[in-house]
């Protein structure tokens, strides 16, 4: 392979899932339905936080953010990927390709500090629930939120550049449907070393500081709920951290499956379609968890449903059809 180092015009190729063309028009339609829901879903939270003042509490102003991230995390891969279908072009430049890979990777880390905040969160709500409005306070909540965007960027940007200074062959084929960071660094001429170095540690860090601090949290919390006497009073304690637990554990399961499928498999093709899990389906399936989970989510959410309706109703002339 030859090197290329004029990188202004160089053009990645995302093969994606299939290279059978009876199969895209499904492949299509799957993942313009999953992304659809998946907005629509964490659109749906984020005005029913807003929307009820009973639902101004930290615990949903980090859910809220959580959408919100949710939303971006998949908008950075799925709309390219369905534009690449329908106009049949699998074509990728070097700068969208980077400017992808820096926000794929800022929305990921950022799901990661997110949850770990929601287990502090939690934490903090049955281990010391007297003190949780006075811990919990609006100051605190804007400023982890505040942290966990900045570290995500500056991650982000690192591993950005790191990139930058690498020189790329002419074999420019991507066997995923995203510039992922890993399979980018593996078109490198140049030595990756560095690159791989920084790109494991930050994961090793970043990662395994997020899991054990949520590990650690919940250990704290069921340390806690198993000092409670009542079984009435344990199922209260847990029900309230039940939604998050759920997310985090689809999450991070899906993450170490690929992670794991991929290592063993050593198989582009099936990392590709494990990454759904966790760029696709999980943020898909997070309201789906909390609202069902969630009494408050589901107040609020037939509250909006409502008065939707009627406003329907109204526009139509029919609010006082008998």
């Amino acid at each position: 392979m030859e090197p290329g180092n004029d990188t202004k015009n160089l053009e990645f190729l995302l093969l994606g899932f299939s290279k059978e063309p009876e199969l895209q028009p499904l492949i299509f339609g799957l993942f313009l339905s999953m992304y659809l829901i998946t907005v629509f879903g964490n659109l749906l939270i984020i005005l029913a936080v807003s929307s009820d003042s009973h639902l101004h509490t930290p615990m949903y102003f980090f859910l809220s953010n959580l959408s919100f991230v949710d939303i971006c995390f998949t908008s950075t891969t799925i709309p390219k990927m369905l534009q690449n279908i329908r106009t049949q072009s699998k074509v990728l430049t070097y700068e969208d390709c980077i400017t992808q890979m820096y926000f794929f990777i800022l929305f990921a880390v950022l799901d990661m500090f997110l949850l770990t905040v929601m287990a502090y969160d939690r934490f903090v709500a049955i281990c010391h629930p007297l003190h949780y409005m006075v811990i919990m306070n609006p100051q605190l909540c804007g400023l982890l939120v505040l942290v966990s965007w900045m570290m995500s960027a500056l991650n982000s940007l690192l591993q950005s550049v790191m990139v930058l200074r690498l020189s790329f062959c002419t074999d420019l084929e991507i066997p995923h449907f995203f510039c992922e960071i890993n399979q980018l660094i593996q078109l490198a001429c140049s030595d990756m070393f560095l690159n791989e170095i920084v790109m494991y540690f930050a994961a090793a860090i970043l990662g395994g500081g997020s899991l054990t601090g949520i590990l650690h949290s919940y250990s704290k919390i069921v340390s806690s709920i198993q000092r409670i006497s009542s079984a009435q009073g344990k199922y209260k304690a847990f029900s309230t951290c039940a939604s998050h637990l759920s997310v985090v554990s689809l999450f991070y399961c899906t993450c170490l499956g690929v992670y794991f499928s991929s290592a063993a498999t050593h198989s582009s093709h099936s990392s590709a379609i494990a990454s759904v899990m966790y760029t696709v389906v999980t943020p898909m399936l997070n309201p789906f968890i909390y609202s069902l989970r969630n009494k408050d989510i589901k107040r609020a959410l037939e509250r909006i449903i409502r008065k939707g309706g009627i406003k329907v109703l109204s526009v139509l002339g029919l609010k006082n059809y008998p």
